[in-house]
């Protein structure tokens, strides 16, 4: 499995904040920090918006550090990806990912 796809199967090289990280692309990361801060009614500015990926070293959003609860969960179970783990199937926090996300599963078991 690529280093890049993440703990719950989305693709950390299409996110926007890995792309204007890897990029120095300030335009995105404000373009990025607008919708973010939009959809999750929090304060997310454009400093906000640096990520080198879930699963690699490297610098990460606030979100995906130590708020997103799947990636906390893998690491607590020490998991490569929630396609390791045996309760994937029954995990609301992943049905919500794959139901929203086509590729996420064929991400994980590919």
């Amino acid at each position: 499995m690529r280093d890049m796809i993440a703990y719950c199967g989305l693709d950390c090289e299409t996110c926007d904040a890995y792309l204007a990280t890897i990029h120095d692309d300030q335009a995105l990361r404000e373009k990025t920090a607008k919708l973010w801060a939009k959809l999750n009614h929090a304060p997310i500015l454009p400093e906000h918006i640096n990520c080198e990926g879930c699963r690699v070293d490297g610098v990460k959003t606030v979100y995906c550090e130590s708020l997103c609860g799947i990636r906390q969960c893998a690491l607590k179970k020490g998991m490569t990806t929630c396609g390791d783990c045996p309760g994937i199937e029954t995990c609301q926090d992943m049905g919500e990912i794959i139901s929203n996300h086509a590729d996420a599963l064929k991400n994980l078991k590919g």
